[in-house]
């Protein structure tokens, strides 16, 4: 038995995604309780009829106190037959507020007397207990509709039984570190292929800018050292439950060095794990 938790802040895409998740066979329930999510678990564990795949989503419109009480009722789920993630949703409070205004949508926790942006502010929270136990953090801020369906089908839907999923993502020092990384690198000491100019319009994808930090010394140590780190650890992380991992390697402009490596990277450790994703925050989709 399957059951996914879906939370985040109003506007970072919830609902979404349990549309595609119901698209993808699972048996979705929006704004459950959280106070009956023992019950559920009794339910889908007992009754060999009921659904394998259950997706349920828990925001803010919960009762305070039970959102509060999540982390203990969740503990007390593992010790049943069901697997278990959250995923948590998210997007900066700039871009919710966007979203909220191009739609005309009433938040949730806004009022005559509470404003759009105090709602915003309230609900991270409301919602930070859920926030810390989250096996996978998505920030959904730089995201179109049809990126959502892909990081979801990828990243959730294709990983079910398949172990870790192991996300690189390329970006640029520039633009700041992307919130929902779990490992961060940092490669701006590498030489740079912006500076010659022949390279400068390319991308980290291109045969030239491969050829070039191909021959770099430095890019070869820092991609063995990053190598060697992730085999060591990933099973690690693996062994303590956790499901998906986000490695995010960062250069000044995100166009170069850091795509380089996510691709070198990924390439290599495809041929270890199953679900292995490559992204470029950067770069035009």
């Amino acid at each position: 038995m399957k059951l996914l938790i879906i939370s985040g802040r109003s506007g970072s895409g919830k609902s979404t995604v349990l549309h595609i998740l119901e698209d993808r066979g699972y048996y979705c329930i929006d704004n459950l309780p959280a106070s009956l999510l023992p019950s559920l678990a009794d339910r889908l564990t007992s009754d060999s009829s009921a659904a394998t795949k259950v997706a349920v989503s828990i925001d803010a419109r919960n009762i305070y106190a039970d959102l509060q009480n999540v982390p203990r009722i969740i503990e007390q789920l593992k010790q049943k037959d069901l697997s278990i993630d959250i995923i948590f949703l998210d997007a900066n409070s700039h871009t919710l507020l966007r979203r909220f205004s191009e739609s005309r949508r009433k938040h949730p926790l806004s009022n005559d007397k509470v404003g759009l942006r105090e709602a915003i502010d309230k609900e991270t929270e409301l919602l930070e207990a859920i926030s810390l136990m989250a096996s996978l953090n998505i920030d959904t801020s730089a995201m179109s509709l049809h990126e959502l369906r892909d990081a979801i089908k990828c990243r959730i839907v294709e990983q079910s039984d398949v172990g870790l999923a192991l996300l690189f993502q390329s970006f640029g020092y520039k633009n700041g570190i992307p919130v929902d990384a779990d490992i961060v690198y940092d490669v701006r000491c590498l030489p740079n292929p912006y500076w010659e100019a022949p390279l400068r319009a390319l991308t980290g994808r291109d045969e030239k800018v491969i050829d070039y930090l191909d021959s770099q010394p430095e890019v070869q140590y820092m991609f063995s050292d990053i190598k060697e780190y992730l085999q060591k650890w990933l099973p690690r992380f693996e062994e303590n439950n956790r499901s998906y991992i986000t490695v995010a390697i960062g250069c000044t402009g995100g166009q170069h060095r850091s795509v380089y490596l996510c691709e070198k990277l990924g390439q290599f450790f495809r041929e270890q794990i199953k679900n292995v994703q490559i992204r470029h925050r950067e770069l035009p989709r």
